[in-house]
This record gives C-alpha cells, structure tokens and sequence, in this order.
C-alpha cells in the first residue's frame, strides 16, 4: 500500500483514496481476497495516457510492478516470451534489439509499462503490438485467472476488448509476445528511410536509434514537460470526404487504410487549424508536434480537457472531421 499520489505523465497532482502496488501475482491475489480493492477501483501502468479532470480519485487504484522476460518457446524463425506487466515497455523493446529479434522496434521509446500495450494497441511508424501478441494473462476482481487470446481481444486502432467498461474488472499480469528472428524491417512509414544514414548497412539497433532520434526531435519529455505523448487519433474518413480534402489541400498527408477507407493525421489539421504552439491558460498545443498536449506548468486536469475541447472544435468547423482523444479521461 503506497502513500495515496498516482504517477502521471501529465505532472498533475492527483491523489487517490487508496493506491495498491504490487511485485507478484499472489499479492494481488492476496489484496483481491482481503477485500482491499473497494470500488470504483482503476488499474494503471506507467500513467502514459491518462487524463485525471480532478485532484482526487476517490477510489482504489492498482498498480502492477510484476517483472521478468522469460522465453517460453523459440526455433530458428522465431522466439516467443512472457513478459511481466509492470516492465517498462521500452526496456522489453531494447532487450528484444540486442537480442536481435525483430517486430517491436519501430516501437520504441513510446513511453508506458507492458501491460498497458495490450490494453491500448499502441502503436507507431507502421506497426501496432497486436501483430506481436500472444496471449494477454489476467485475474479478474474476484480473484479468477484468465488468458485471452489475440482474436478475443478485438484489437483495432488504439483498442482492445480491455477497454471497455465491462472489461476494467480485469487486470493484466503478463502478456506473451512473438518476435522474429528472421530481419523483417518496415522502414517506409513516416521519414525513417530517409533518416537512416547512407553510408552504414541498416541494422536493427540503427533503426531504433534512428526512431528515437524522430521521436525525442517531436516529442517533449514528460519530465521536463507534462505530456501524455499523441493526445488525439488520426481520424478515418470515407474515400469521397478524402477526395473532397485533396481537392481543397493538395499538400495534405494521409495513409490508405482499406478499400473504403483513408487515414488523414489529426496533428496535420490541428496545426492547419493555427493551433500549434498555441496556450490556452496553463495548458498547450506543443509547437514540434501539434498532436501532443502539454502541461506548461500548474496546469490541472479541467484545463487540459479544455484545451481538447477547444481544438476538436476547430478541427470539425474548418474540415468537418470529429477527431477523439487517444488519453483516457478518468474522473
């Protein structure tokens, strides 16, 4: 049982009634079976993509410091590994590039704990952790065991089954992951071909060093700048609305999803909408990367939510388009 102040990426100050930390399966067991986990309760990683609008979470919050990458099964094409959820997911993607197994790289440095990748889909330059898991082990509140499998976890962009209301009685304890041993690299998504030196043969630790050098150029530390990295999702639009957006913004980016559909970048048009680099009150549009919202100090939940408010607004009033926050809102 810890002192009650939940991490966040966000740098705000928020305090739960009761928060519960804990290194093993059978700790969690033995909180759920003393009836020390009181409702409303919420499970958190890192605090990488949440929103807390107020000061106090009356509540219970978990948090789950279970360790240790364990390789279950490997052949020569592939190795398969059990991961616990209280990792820091970038410490599992640097592991798995010296070991020189390939698939999370071009997730790298995306902030978080294990866990918390099988719950959102995170994803990144052309690759989503859906297409790297497994297995996703859990015990539910009333101290029950259960593995779901990819296809019962209806993973979709930034989602998953574990999203859902009904699904928060849940809580990940380890997530197994398949990574290749075999060089598989997708280096054609955003300027990482372009990035990567001429001169030097492409290597595995060069394409997660280069990613990170794109990612820190963007995107602002959450220690030295309250964030919660991409704030909002690149919106899908039908073929026509698409059509109708190239014709007036030829210069517009955007990424074919299927035959119906196209994905346009949300920071693309919040930065067309002048808010880039834009404050409102303590709370700011980051002027690298307009899909990220920054604490620029003191700023408390009610202000950042209002600066979402506001850029959703303009957004659907100049292209007609509903962007949504990727963060989570938690009262």
């Amino acid at each position: 049982m810890m002192d009650g102040w939940i991490h966040n990426t966000f740098g705000l100050q928020v305090q739960a009634a009761q928060l519960l930390e804990y290194r093993t399966e059978a700790e969690l067991l033995d909180y759920l079976a003393k009836g020390m986990v009181k409702a409303p309760f919420l499970h958190v990683g890192a605090g990488s993509n949440l929103l807390f609008i107020n000061e106090r979470y009356e509540g219970t919050v978990l948090h789950s410091q279970i360790k240790g990458m364990e390789v279950t099964a490997e052949n020569d094409q592939e190795v398969c590994l059990r991961v616990g959820a209280g990792e820091v997911w970038d410490d599992f993607v640097a592991y798995c590039v010296q070991q020189n197994w390939y698939g999370a790289e071009n997730l790298s440095l995306i902030p978080g704990e294990v866990g918390a990748s099988a719950v959102q889909n995170i994803g990144a330059y052309g690759v989503e952790v859906k297409d790297l898991i497994m297995a996703v082990e859990t015990i539910d509140v009333n101290g029950q065991k259960r593995v779901f499998q990819p296809a019962e976890c209806a993973y979709a962009y930034r989602d998953s089954i574990f999203k859902r209301p009904e699904m928060k009685r849940y809580f990940v304890t380890y997530v197994h992951y398949r990574l290749s041993k075999v060089e598989h690299l997708k280096l054609d998504y955003g300027t990482i071909r372009k990035e990567l030196p001429d001169d030097v043969p492409v290597t595995l630790p060069l394409v997660r060093q280069t990613i990170i050098n794109i990612r820190q150029r963007k995107l602002p530390d959450p220690k030295v700048l309250g964030n919660a990295g991409s704030f909002f999702t690149n919106p899908m639009v039908s073929r026509e609305k698409w059509q109708q957006l190239l014709a007036a913004y030829p210069d517009m980016p955007y990424y074919e999803v299927d035959a119906a559909r196209v994905k346009i970048p949300a920071g693309w048009m919040i930065e067309h909408c002048g808010w880039k680099g834009k404050a409102l009150g303590p709370a700011a549009v980051h002027d690298k990367q307009a899909l990220v919202l920054v604490n620029l100090g003191g700023a408390s939940g009610a202000d950042i939510v209002a600066l979402s408010e506001a850029v959703c607004q303009a957004v659907l009033n100049k292209f007609g388009i509903e962007i949504h926050p990727e963060v989570n809102f938690i009262e």
